[in-house]
């Protein structure tokens, strides 16, 4: 089912594995219309994942970041298999609405309101995965495949700082929720 609400990415959740470190990953919410949309994220397994923010109020056409962190894992999982999923509900909310609108009526199935989901799986990746770049090319002075892409290896620091929730509006102006929920 196509959604005509919000556009979520990346279409899974991309998570680092590593044993007793905490990791996290970030998704992308994109309000495709010119109506306010409230969200609510959910997930099936709440223990091991945090959720910053689980729930907002997108302007029309603007976007926001949604930090997922997975608790650090207790012990090695050789397979990387998980079947954790998370849940992205968007709802259409009156115009001019803020968080004090926002309520769980919102997410009500009732004639006439629309409840769109996207569901996103969990997968598990290696922490640190080896190197493309043989270890004799290293000791030149030539980029790593990392730094050539925008140093990759920084991600999980970018992820934290992602941590807050940000809005643009139609300027490319970037808002706090504070400014956005005035």
């Amino acid at each position: 089912m196509s959604s005509t609400l919000l556009r979520v990415s990346p279409s899974e959740l991309k998570i680092p594995y590593e044993v007793k470190r905490q990791r996290s990953c970030c998704m992308q919410l994109i309000n495709k219309t010119d109506k306010y949309v409230a969200f609510k994220v959910k997930t099936t397994n709440p223990r091991k994942y945090s959720v910053r923010h689980t729930c907002g109020i997108l302007l029309p056409r603007s976007s926001c970041s949604v930090t997922v962190t997975m608790q650090a894992p207790k012990e090695i999982q050789l397979d990387y298999h998980c079947k954790d999923k998370f849940l992205v509900q968007s709802a259409v909310a009156r115009d001019g609405a803020t968080m004090r609108d926002f309520v769980p009526e919102l997410f009500t199935r009732a004639p006439g309101r629309l409840i769109e989901e996207f569901k996103l799986r969990v997968v598990y990746v290696a922490a640190n995965p080896p190197s493309p770049v043989p270890e004799e090319a290293e000791e030149e002075d030539v980029p790593s495949a990392s730094e050539a892409m925008g140093c990759e290896a920084k991600i999980t620091s970018a992820f934290d700082a992602a941590s807050k929730l940000r809005y643009i509006d139609r300027s490319g102006a970037k808002l706090s929720c504070a400014e956005v929920n005035r």
